[in-house]
């Protein structure tokens, strides 16, 4: 009872990473058709919709919208747009943290490994955290004058975290990409070796 109880949970360690991956990439489609299908139906004759066009029209829009922003003209136009928009109070206080957080993900290779830190919380303790904002020269004066930076710390096994204004002193750069960090710091830093993992199930058998 106990074997089949240990190959009960081997396999569902197994399945759930899968079956929630699975479930997200199918919710993001569903997504995605209903959001835009919806304005296409608007625009196409009834019965000339092919379900999934929803779907190949946002990834075309996407890929297009990423061709336009090659043109200095077009970026300049989407800037001027944007500051347009973020003079509406409620439109500002979504878009911009959205953006701030898109750009962080989206920085080259030699930015993003200078991003990710350890920070000194106590002798012998570190927390694993990802530069958020080194400048602060639109904050109040008693930040503009010290050396700190904020960082943003992500919980383990949850959505959030907390962000630390520490100075750049207690800080100590990691030569990782952001997305390994969030992965290490969301995961509690657990690492299984699949090969081992087939190993002990097989021993187990």
């Amino acid at each position: 009872m106990a074997t089949l109880n240990k190959i009960f949970f081997r396999g569902l360690v197994a399945i759930i990473p899968i079956a929630v991956t699975l479930y997200l990439l199918f919710w993001m489609v569903a997504l995605m058709e209903t959001l835009v299908g919806q304005v296409i139906k608007f625009f196409v004759p009834a019965g000339f919709y092919i379900p999934g066009l929803g779907v190949i029209s946002t990834f075309a829009l996407i890929f297009i919208f990423g061709l336009l922003l090659n043109n200095f003209v077009m970026v300049e136009l989407i800037h001027r747009f944007e500051v347009k928009l973020k003079t509406i109070p409620f439109f500002k206080a979504i878009y911009s943290p959205l953006r701030d957080l898109m750009n962080l993900f989206s920085k080259s290779d030699s930015s993003s490994m200078k991003s990710v830190v350890l920070v000194k919380v106590s002798p012998g303790i570190k927390i694993l955290g990802v530069i958020t904002r080194e400048d602060f020269s639109d904050m109040p004066s008693i930040l503009k004058s010290s050396d700190k930076v904020a960082v943003y710390c992500p919980w383990s096994y949850g959505m959030g975290g907390f962000t630390l204004l520490v100075s750049r002193d207690q800080t100590e750069s990691l030569d990782l990409p952001i997305e390994k960090a969030m992965s290490l710091a969301i995961t509690g830093w657990v690492k299984v070796d699949p090969k081992l993992q087939t190993k002990e199930m097989e021993s187990s058998l």
